[in-house]
């Protein structure tokens, strides 16, 4: 008991000292992974309608399907993104990504629990797959660690290697949408052993970042063809061509 009081004596005077730096510029904030109240204003949080299959912004009051959905509709049931990928969310993500930053994802999954923690309850929660040399170069999965942060804070069950990525793609940034697409054909493929996982199960598949679908397409396939009953995307952003 003792030791326990000592410690958060500590914690305290650590905090004094030390006081936490926000995620975005390093001014002080009052907790730890937190925002400032202009960065929290910057992050391009979706807080509007948006399109409740590719999760685009729309304008006006009330989710809906957008024009492009209408016309080709992506293989999952519903989809949600949490920002838009510009400015702060996208200096998060790359930070997250390709920087070392495992420490932003436990605030970034308690921001996506927000999001879509009704979806959690009774369903298994899917990453969406590293190649195993990209995961080697990086040494984690950027999407397990939201995923499992997701678990964690939802009690939902997490499967960080239901899905397999059997063919590595190249970087596929400023290709056109049906050269996405066919980039990933067939790339992710349920795992021969754990996929049993997502077997008559709600499946959510989560990534960092839509651009096309491509990715979240390729996913979904290979849950659907593991017998999953459904199956919703949840993206930490969305890209959005013209704002």
């Amino acid at each position: 008991m003792q030791k326990m009081i000592v410690g958060r004596l500590m914690d305290r005077i650590a905090h004094v000292i030390y006081p936490p730096g926000c995620m975005g510029c390093a001014a002080p904030v009052v907790g730890e992974n937190a925002l400032c109240g202009p960065c929290w204003a910057a992050a391009g949080f979706i807080a509007g309608a948006s399109c409740t299959l590719c999760a685009v912004p729309l304008p006006g009051a009330g989710d809906a399907v957008c024009d492009a959905c209408l016309y080709h509709a992506p293989p999952w049931d519903r989809g949600r993104a949490l920002m838009v990928y510009e400015g702060l969310a996208r200096q998060l993500i790359l930070q997250l990504k390709h920087a070392d930053r495992t420490d932003l994802a436990p605030a970034l999954s308690s921001w996506l629990m927000r999001r879509a923690g009704d979806w959690l309850p009774g369903a298994v929660i899917v990453p969406v797959p590293l190649h195993w040399t990209r995961l080697l170069r990086r040494r984690y999965n950027q999407a397990a660690l939201l995923a499992q942060g997701l678990s964690a804070r939802g009690g939902a069950d997490v499967a960080v290697d239901a899905l397999v990525r059997l063919r590595r793609t190249k970087a596929l940034e400023g290709h056109s949408r049906a050269a996405r697409y066919r980039a990933l054909d067939g790339a992710i493929h349920p795992h021969p052993q754990r996929g049993v996982r997502m077997q008559g199960r709600d499946v959510v598949i989560v990534d960092d970042v839509m651009t096309s679908g491509a990715t979240l397409a390729a996913a979904t396939l290979a849950a659907r063809a593991a017998g999953a009953t459904s199956v919703s995307v949840l993206a930490l952003a969305r890209v959005v061509k013209s704002r």
